[in-house]
Parts: structure tokens; C-alpha cells; sequence
């Protein structure tokens, strides 16, 4: 299936800018890959090989001389997991988003294909699964982050795809399911889906978003739009933390006949009924309940609430650090973070308390940043301040919080939205041309083809 897109609209001068943003968004080395190197024969041990990790290895390798580098990352694939929600929205083959990691881990590198076990921060040591261990007197904890669906009661990842189940965060594999659930329901010609969102940080905020937009589209495709019911269910009063695009998301859910909740809370489903359970969190107050949404006769924790039928939905799980992450003296003690999140300082991405520590990407417990653009604003600072720790100088780098999301509106269209810890419009935009307000095709165009060779060049250290 085929969707028609909107002529693009720039002129030639314009269309040199977009090359010349490509470039500056990671197609082009950076100067600080000319900087120079480091002799030192420290161990350094680097967890997990996703967009940082491989980041990271790539970098450390071209900076430092001497150094004993591991990378710990089990799997033989590189996943392009930006690329699922165009896979779940039926735009790409998932074949698009794999790449063998072998492609990505550079030379000198000790590639230790075990999961981690444990950490002792104290001790400075990695425990594997294989019972084998690890010492390092630098670590960089780049595992990403734990998909926590046993937090819903009766939901499992092995669930997507079927009874009309969801969820692009799975995998790859659920991405596809995800397709394939929402392609069945469309050929229903008619019913209700529910979409969801996480009452914690969660990989990609616009995602959730996202699969809203790209089914309504295909929704609306069909002719038939008003057979379909389509409601969103937040836990939280804003749809995204972005002001001005959580005021533009809720202003086009209204406009497209999406019924938005708020405070509803996925608790607990029941695949063979074809019905959610949804906590209500809000005050009284807000509180719907009326013959679309069922008043339980039990609450959760004292509070409220209600059951859903469904013909499609979409899931997205609470997400925390992974549990061996957790369970360390790495963990955030204190404060929104605690005990669920890496404890780094957001600007440094120093650990608070272990100095030989960094962190970087989606594990490390901070407002905002678990997107591959946040890794690439985090990578240059990772490595700058790692390499100032080694020489017991002063840290030279502060990531701002940068981060930005092509957040797609429809299929054909999207927004490129830029901010960072602030939640301003402050930084220089990528593309000057594009406004980060207005919808284009050219945004469109950036997302589906040209950010995954951007998202490669970081992988290998060249952005």
C-alpha cells in the first residue's frame, strides 16, 4: 500500500541547505575526532552495544593508545529501533532496520558477547552471565533501558500481535505483529482502539504519539473514518513535556475526533475479553466514567477504576533501568530517579558518586534524553570528560540536553522538534529552513530517509 505525499515545497537554495543540515545532523566527522590521543593502559569496560555503547567503543578506540577497551553486548543484530514505528505504521520492511553489530564494533575492541549480571561499584567490577568477571578502572554504562510490561497484570511481549494487541516497543518481531494487528482491525471495518502511554519516562516519548498519527491516517485512507472510535489514554495531564507540542497534539487529537483521558493509567488486561483495566491517578474531579468506560467494582492501591473493550490497542510499558542496574550502588538514591534510574550528573554525565563512572542514553536518570539524538549530543561530552578524569584534570564538556523528535503528524508529514533541559527554542535549529512548529513533507522526508545513514555515522563515531 501506497500513500500519496505532498509536493515538496523548496526552491533550489533551500534544497542545498537540507544537504548542507544533513550534514551538520552526523553524515560529516566532527573537528573533535582530529583531537588527540591519550596513551594509557587503563581498562575500560563499556555495557551494552546499542546507538551509545557502539558510540562510545568507537570513540575510545580512535582516542586512546594502550587501553584495555571491552564492549559487553550480547547480540549479534544492531536494531534501528527508530525506524519501528515506520515499520508498525506499514511504511518499511523491518529488514531495513537490522545491521550485523560485527559492522559497527571497531578493531582493537574486545567484543564480550555475554549479558551482565551485576555490577560492584565498589570493587570495580562486572559480573556476566557465563560466571565470568570483569575488572575495570573506567566503566560506561550505555545499557539502555528495561521494557517492564510484567507491570501490567496480564500482559506479556508474547501477547503482541495477538487479540488485537500492540506495542512498537516490543521488538522488531512486535513492531511487525503490531502492523499486522492494526492492518486486521482496519479490515474490520469498524471498532474502537485504544492508545496508551507509560507513567514513566519511556524510549522515544513521541511514539506513543506517533502510532496515534500513522494509524489515523490509515484510518482516514479507508473513507470510512467515522466507523472507527479511536481514543487516547494518558496518566498524566500533558501528552508530551515540549509545552507548545503537547498544546499542538491535544488541539489535533480534537480536531481529528480523538477522545482524549487523562490520568487513566494501563493496570492490567485481559487478551481473551478484549478489555483494559485503567487505574485512574487525577482528581475526582476529572474523573469520566460513563457507558464507554466501565466503572470496576474493585480499586487498585484505593484508587479507581475502570474497564475498557477494545478492538485494537496499543500498549506501552512502564520502563526503568535494567533490573542488574538497579540492583547496584550505581542507582539513583535519591530524589525522581531513585532506585529506577542511573545516577549521572545530567551535564557532565558523570556518576555522583563514582567518578570512574559515566553514563550515557536511555539508562541514565535525567527529565528528558532517551533518543538517539540525545546520544548523539551525549557522546562528544562522555568522551571529552572521561578522557579529562584519566588525567585528574577538570571536565571540559556540559551536554545541555539537547535532543530532538521527528515527531510524524501523518503519514507523509511530520515536525522536527528541537529542545532540550529547558524545553526551549533556544538552540540553533538543524535545518534553519524547516520551522520546528509547522508540519512538512521535508520533515517527513528527514525521518524516512535520510536519518538512519545520520544514526550510523554516530554508531561509528564520525558524528
Amino acid at each position: 500500500m501506497t500513500y500519496p505525499l505532498e509536493p515538496l515545497r523548496l526552491d533550489r537554495r533551500q534544497l542545498l541547505k537540507f544537504g548542507l543540515g544533513v550534514g551538520a545532523a552526523g553524515l560529516l566527522p566532527l573537528g573533535s575526532l582530529k583531537a588527540s590521543t591519550l596513551s594509557t593502559n587503563a581498562r575500560i569496560v563499556i555495557l551494552g552495544g546499542g546507538a551509545a555503547g557502539m558510540a562510545m567503543a568507537n570513540r575510545l578506540s580512535r582516542r586512546l593508545e594502550g587501553a584495555s577497551i571491552s564492549l559487553v553486548e550480547p547480540r549479534e543484530i544492531h536494531h534501528y529501533q527508530p525506524g519501528w514505528t515506520l515499520v508498525a505504521s506499514g511504511v518499511w520492511n523491518p529488514d531495513k532496520t537490522v545491521r550485523p553489530n560485527a559492522n559497527f564494533v571497531p578493531p582493537g575492541v574486545r567484543w564480550v558477547r555475554q549479558p551482565a549480571l551485576g555490577i560492584d561499584a565498589e570493587q570495580r567490577r562486572v559480573s556476566l552471565t557465563d560466571a565470568s568477571v570483569l575488572e575495570y578502572d573506567y566503566l560506561v554504562v550505555a545499557t539502555g533501558l528495561q521494557l517492564n510490561y510484567h507491570l501490567i497484570d496480564g500482559m506479556t511481549p508474547d501477547l503482541v500481535g495477538t487479540h488485537g494487541i500492540g506495542s512498537v516497543y516490543a521488538s522488531l518481531e512486535g513492531a511487525t505483529r503490531t502492523r499486522d494487528a492494526i492492518n486486521a482491525w482496519i479490515a474490520k471495518g469498524s471498532g474502537k482502539g485504544l492508545f496508551t502511554a507509560a507513567p514513566t519516562p519511556v524510549k522515544c516519548a513521541g511514539a506513543p504519539l506517533k502510532m496515534t498519527f500513522t494509524t489515523l491516517s490509515r484510518l482516514e485512507e479507508t473513507g470510512h473514518r467515522d466507523d472507527f472510535s479511536v481514543e487516547f489514554l494518558a496518566p498524566g495531564a500533558a501528552l508530551f513535556s515540549q509545552p507548545w507540542v503537547n498544546d499542538f497534539v491535544k488541539q489535533r487529537f480534537d480536531d481529528q475526533g480523538v477522545t482524549r483521558r487523562h490520568h487513566y493509567r494501563l493496570s492490567a488486561i485481559d487478551p481473551g475479553a478484549r478489555q483494559a483495566e485503567f487505574t485512574f491517578v487525577g482528581p475526582d474531579s476529572e474523573f469520566t466514567s460513563h457507558h464507554e468506560l466501565r466503572e470496576a467494582e474493585y480499586s487498585r492501591d484505593g484508587l479507581r477504576t475502570v474497564i475498557a473493550d477494545y478492538d485494537f490497542i496499543h500498549v506501552v510499558p512502564p520502563m526503568s533501568a535494567p533490573d542488574f542496574v538497579k540492583e547496584s550502588d550505581l542507582i539513583a538514591r535519591e530524589g525522581p530517579f531513585r532506585g529506577e534510574w542511573l545516577d549521572v550528573d545530567i551535564h557532565t554525565m558523570q556518576h555522583n558518586r563514582y567518578p570512574e563512572v559515566f553514563g550515557i542514553g536511555d539508562v541514565i536518570g535525567a527529565p528528558i534524553n532517551k533518543t538517539a539524538a540525545s546520544v548523539k549530543a551525549q557522546a562528544p561530552v562522555v568522551e571529552a570528560n572521561l578522557l579529562a578524569q584519566m588525567q585528574d584534570q577538570p571536565l571540559p564538556a556540559r551536554h545541555n540536553g539537547y535532543t530532538s523528535c521527528p515527531m510524524i503528524t501523518g503519514i507523509g508529514k511530520a515536525m522536527l522538534v528541537e529542545f532540550g533541559y529547558d524545553n526551549n527554542l533556544d538552540f540553533l535549529p538543524s535545518f534553519p529552513f524547516i520551522d520546528p512548529r509547522d508540519e512538512s513533507w521535508a520533515a517527513w522526508v528527514m525521518k524516512d530517509r535520510m536519518l538512519q545513514p545520520a544514526y550510523y555515522a554516530v554508531l561509528e563515531g564520525q558524528a
